[in-house]
Order: C-alpha cells, then structure tokens, then sequence
C-alpha cells in the first residue's frame, strides 16, 4: 500500500494548466479552473494558464514554450482527448514526448471506468516527459480532471508520497543531455 511519508518535506512544483478548446473562455472554464483549484489546493504553484484551441500547430506552440521556460515543472491540459474529428490534443503531446507514460493513461480509464463504465474507452488521456517537464494531457470534462487530480496526480506529485513519486525523479529527468557523444 502507498502511503505519505510525513518526515520528508513537501516540494512544491510549478504547473502549468492548459486549455484545449474552441468554445472556452476563462470565464467558463470549468475543467482548467478544477485544476487550478486542487494545484493550488495542495500547496503547488500555478505558473501559468492558457486556453489554445483544438488544433496542433496551436498547442505545440504553447507546449514548446513552457518545455523551455525553466519555471515550469509540469503541464496539465484539459480537453481534446477523445476520438472526434477535432479531438487532437494526444497527437500535439505524444509528438513531442521524450519518453512516455503509458501506465498514466491506462491508470486513468481503470478508475475510470468505475465511475463512468465502458465511456471511458473513449478518452486518449496521455502523458509523457520532454526536457524535464511532465506532460499530462487529460480529458475536458471537470469530473474527469478531479479524478485525474485526485486519484493519481494529488500523490505522484507530492514528494511525500511512498514508495515513489515523480518529484523525485527531477533530478534525472534530464540525465541523457548530459551524456557525452560516445
């Protein structure tokens, strides 16, 4: 069982919150503003916030952009995961992922599906690391970005967290830059 070890210290991460949609605005965000409140909730940072439509060029450019700013830890995105025409956001992040993280997703539709059943076949949720930054690209939903937040994302992010966490793992995440060319 995983547990939160209370003698080591939290670490709080700078995420970012993103956005996809062609109908949003911020003032009815509903999903991005979930994500906020349980980011902020839980002692992190929000570093930035955007709302980019559904479109790759689009969404590339932002994910690019916070890649390379060194005050972002994390991206979190909302919408844009499913399988209609202009659902595209899983394309725009797994083109620009290091390594993935499969297991992210697949964690995800299981506890999933048992809120919302086989529905959740339908979302592409993903995530991935690139230069350092975790990419987590969830569905647009509210009920979905609290499960994502609650369930999996509240304990990978809080360097508490036992066995592991993936707070831990920033000091290597960008280890194969260092390497010298053989």
């Amino acid at each position: 069982m995983t547990e939160a070890k209370p003698e080591r210290r939290f670490i709080p991460c700078r995420i970012a919150v993103l956005t996809v949609s062609d109908t949003r605005n911020a003032a009815d965000d509903k999903s991005g503003q979930t994500l906020v409140d349980r980011l902020t909730e839980a002692g992190h940072e929000l570093a930035a916030r955007a709302i980019v439509t559904d479109d790759i060029p689009a969404i590339q450019a932002k994910m690019r952009e916070w890649i390379a700013d060194e005050g972002i830890d994390v991206v979190l995105s909302t919408g844009g995961t499913g399988v209609t025409g202009r659902d595209v956001t899983p394309e725009a992040f797994e083109a620009l992922y290091e390594k993935s993280i499969p297991g992210f997703g697949e964690l995800f539709r299981m506890l999933s599906f048992q809120k919302i059943g086989t529905s959740t076949i339908q979302s592409r949720t993903t995530a991935g690391v690139t230069r350092g930054t975790y990419l987590f690209a969830l569905p647009g939903s509210p009920g979905a970005c609290r499960d994502a937040w609650d369930l999996i994302l509240k304990d990978q992010l809080d360097y508490r967290h036992r066995p592991c966490n993936f707070v831990e793992l920033f000091p290597r995440l960008r280890e194969h830059e260092r390497r010298k060319p053989s």
